[in-house]
């Protein structure tokens, strides 16, 4: 990138957005505004893709509404997203999950869940 458009966009640059990845379950919490008033509206499914860097990355959250597939791009710097909260952790074989697209049911919500270690007692 263009040292000086760098320069320029890094201020705009979110730095408190947790690190989510492609498989996990979050809740994306953004200001939708009506006429004047101005609400907090939650979108909440599997990130599917994350694309880009810098002010220009995107990430895409699929869910099942009423059982038709939704899709949703988010911009991960916008001043719209109030905040992104992780529900699950996953263990993606692949760096896109587009494949979900054509699963029917819970199948399209089948990722691998990531297992935490337990650590044994010592043993005396």
């Amino acid at each position: 990138m263009n040292p000086i458009i760098k320069e320029i966009t890094s201020a705009q640059v979110k730095t408190d957005t947790p690190a989510f990845r492609v498989g996990d379950g979050v809740r994306v919490h953004t200001k939708v505004r009506e006429a004047d008033k101005e609400r907090i509206q939650i979108f909440s499914g599997i990130v599917i893709a994350r694309k880009g860097h810098g002010i220009h990355e995107t990430f895409t959250v699929r869910r099942i509404s009423y059982g038709e597939g939704v899709e949703r791009v988010f911009p991960v710097n916008s001043p719209m997203i109030e905040k992104i909260e992780i529900e699950r952790e996953s263990e993606p074989m692949k760096a896109r999950l587009y494949y979900l697209r054509d699963r029917k049911g819970k199948a399209a919500m089948a990722i691998k869940v990531k297992r935490f270690e337990r650590k044994s007692a010592p043993a005396s």
